[in-house]
């Protein structure tokens, strides 16, 4: 391509590109800055190039479905400052690549889960600042590249923090709650969060009442230094008694709370249990510890990201009275690390305890020696002893042979009687062959001569 040929395509290139900015904008190669230019609807056209759009500080009041078709590229939305207060369940359809989103100061009043459904690649969400009174539970689901959520300066009472348990958001370290209306706080959700979710909280400068629970939880964040209290230490304040005029500091007033030091031992871990297992076994997780209460609460955490109620349903697994854990019939598939947390409701104490299960396939399991080897086992022996005992060659030589004799013929007569029994021969016949009173029966013996005669072994025959 010649000099001339590109700079025609570069400056047609850029007269396209100057035809997909909205008036009043300024873009770049993939900028685009829309802010404050007035602007009350959403442009109808972009740079399909663009990576980041800022339209901050306009008067944009709702985000229609398909908003952002053709932005395939987009990674960075700033709409703060302006006047949304509904997002339409598709406003973000196409938008996976979407890392950064900023709808802060807006007049938003809650926060649904299908305007965010599409957005699998978000990182950081930024709500603070609006009017939201309500979070639905599953609002975030399936968000699971989520860093930091910032949810403060908003008219929210209570907030679902149970949806955020069993690693739902492995990636989440900051969850900004600060400056809201809560009151009581669910403490047997938030000890059960991930310890980087818990030391990324932030839910001072609410309208918390003063307890004992509350207090150890925050005292227990600010000796393990969760930069949540420590840099905000002095705006964790509680309403005394209910009434909002009598607010006192939860960590700068320790003569208040000194009827709640009594215990602060917050959490506990008991020593790794190791177990191997063969697969079709029934196996039973312990999740005792050294907490003894009537009021204990238990929740497992189970390797691979199962739905645990759903295996509880169909009978794989089974959740006992005592916090044990069973698993009806184990699978190779089944192995990892088990975490079982005890909570004492009362006292606000936790103790959490991990199995490390390992399943082997069957085939490695080892049985026990058969009844049935150590018989043929015998048999065989007996049976060589039998054969070694008949055939065996006599000795030879002339000098070991004793003529026979009547307790020779005797104990040759009762091990025959023996020979007999175990062959099936009736002991009454043998006992025949062996009486030489019997006129009618001769033994003979059958000896092999030591010399040779002519090249040929003589043998004598004896008649009795």
């Amino acid at each position: 391509m010649t000099s001339t040929a590109w700079l025609v395509l570069t400056a047609f290139w850029f007269h396209l590109s100057d035809a997909n900015c909205p008036p009043g904008c300024l873009c770049t190669s993939d900028i685009v800055n829309c802010g404050s230019v007035g602007m009350e609807r959403f442009p109808s056209i972009l740079p399909p190039t663009t990576s980041i759009l800022d339209l901050s500080h306009n008067r944009l009041k709702w985000l229609a479905p398909g908003t952002f078709h053709g932005l395939a590229r987009l990674n960075f939305l700033c709409m703060s400052h302006n006047q949304i207060s509904l997002l339409s369940p598709a406003a973000f359809h196409n938008t996976s690549t979407l890392h950064h989103l900023d709808l802060s100061s807006n007049r938003l009043q809650m926060v649904g889960r299908h305007p965010f459904q599409d957005l699998l690649g978000l990182e950081e969400l930024l709500l603070y600042n609006n009017r939201i009174t309500h979070v639905e539970s599953n609002a975030l689901m399936g968000l699971s590249n989520l860093k930091k959520v910032y949810l403060s300066l908003n008219q929210i009472t209570d907030f679902p923090f149970f949806s955020f348990r069993n690693h739902s958001h492995p990636k989440l370290v900051t969850l900004d709650l600060s400056s809201n209306r809560i009151s009581r706080l669910p403490l047997d959700d938030i000890v059960l969060l991930p310890l980087t979710v818990q030391r990324g909280l932030f839910i001072h400068n609410n309208s918390l009442e003063c307890d004992c629970s509350t207090y150890r939880m925050f005292w227990h964040w600010e000796k393990e230094g969760y930069e949540a209290v420590r840099d905000f230490k002095d705006e964790y304040s509680c309403r005394m008694f209910g009434e909002p005029l009598i607010s006192i500091n939860f960590l700068n007033s320790p003569c208040i709370f000194e009827n709640c030091t009594t215990e602060k031992t917050i959490s506990l871990i008991s020593p790794k249990a190791d177990m191997i297992v063969y697969e079709g076994d029934q196996v039973r997780l312990d999740c005792t510890g050294t907490l003894s209460n009537v009021v204990l609460s238990y929740s497992w955490v189970i390797p691979h990201q199962h739905n645990m109620t759903y295996l509880i349903q169909n009978g794989t697994l089974r959740l006992n009275k005592d916090g044990s854990l069973e698993i009806l019939s184990v699978q190779l598939r089944d192995s990892g690390i088990y975490r079982c947390l005890t909570v004492d409701t009362v006292r606000m104490i936790n103790e959490t305890r991990e199995v490390n299960l390992t399943v082997g396939p069957q085939r490695l399991r080892t049985e026990p020696f058969s009844t049935g080897y150590t018989t043929l086992l015998s048999c065989t022996i007996t049976l060589s002893l039998i054969l070694v005992y008949l055939y065996l060659t006599p000795c030879r030589c002339g000098c070991c042979r004793a003529p026979p004799t009547s307790p020779t013929i005797s104990n040759f007569g009762e091990d025959h009687q023996s020979l007999a029994f175990i062959f099936g021969v009736s002991p009454t016949a043998s006992q025949k062959v062996m009486d030489k009173s019997n006129p009618d029966k001769h033994l003979v013996f059958l000896e092999p001569l030591v010399e040779e005669t002519n090249g040929h072994l003589a043998t004598d025959l004896k008649a009795d």
